[in-house]
């Protein structure tokens, strides 16, 4: 059997597992309700049923996607070692970095076929309400996917050496930390600029992942430029830019926690 092969066996299995968690399910059902909950909430404003629709949609979308790609991420590599399946895995003709590079693709086509059902159910919303799921809205929820997939990678590294409660923990603070990664480079560079403090908020900010580079809907670009779902918004090259960062960042990720994971010791 080929590298290619064995990766996806992986992949497959961890596909199955996740999509047979109960949990994801309630999940996706509450993203569901949200979206329902905004349009009584557009009806309650006047003539913005469809902005409030949207901005709770893509909110929801977000919001739901992240704890899944969190719970995910932490716990699935973890029931291996705790369940032992993983002392069966290993020495067969099987990498660890394949088995962690396997993990990692089955919960990312997991977390696709998540946010697109999602997606799907806030367009039947729209369209109940007379509105329209544009392209600015995809771009939009392509983004939010490369989050999660960036969520799952920093996940993976984590849960390679730590606890599922520390790993949840640590991913959960840098995704905040990331998703405000704006206010501190301001903060950094306006007051404690040209002070020690400063120099180490930058340093910071520009080693801990962006997670506001994928979220920017009602928000500002890095030259100040306001963006908005529901009217000027970025195009594909955007798009293209801060899926090259997930891959590029998510990737380092995954190289340093197959690294872990092979000095392991599961004795």
């Amino acid at each position: 059997m080929s590298a290619l092969a064995r990766l996806w066996a992986i992949a497959l299995n961890t596909f199955r597992e996740a999509t047979r968690n109960r949990v994801l399910y309630v999940l996706v059902v509450f993203a569901a309700l949200l979206m329902a909950f905004s349009v009584v909430l557009g009806e309650l404003s006047l003539h913005e049923q469809t902005r409030v629709i949207k901005d709770l949609g893509l909110a929801g979308i977000s919001g739901v996607g992240l704890v899944i790609a969190l719970f995910l991420g932490v716990n699935l590599l973890s029931k291996e070692l705790d369940r032992k399946t993983v002392f069966f895995v290993i020495p067969k003709p099987l990498h660890r970095h394949e088995f962690l590079a396997g993990k990692f693709v089955g919960l990312a086509v997991t977390l696709a076929l998540l946010v697109a059902v999602m997606a799907a159910t806030l367009a039947v919303v729209l369209a109940l309400e007379g509105g329209l799921h544009d392209i600015a809205l995809v771009r939009a929820e392509v983004l939010v996917l490369f989050e999660l997939w960036l969520v799952v990678a920093v996940a993976l590294l984590f849960s390679s050496f730590s606890s599922p409660y520390l790993s949840a923990m640590f991913t959960a603070s840098l995704w905040v930390v990331g998703r405000n990664s704006g206010e501190l480079r301001a903060f950094a560079e306006g007051k404690l600029s040209d002070t020690p403090i400063g120099a180490l908020l930058s340093g910071v900010a520009a080693v801990l992942p962006d997670f506001h580079a994928f979220y920017v809907s009602g928000g500002m670009l890095g030259d100040a430029t306001p963006v908005s779902i529901h009217g000027s918004f970025i195009g594909w090259g955007y798009v293209a830019q801060a899926g090259l960062y997930g891959a590029a960042y998510g990737g380092a990720c995954l190289v340093i926690a197959a690294l872990l994971f092979a000095r392991r010791d599961f004795t």
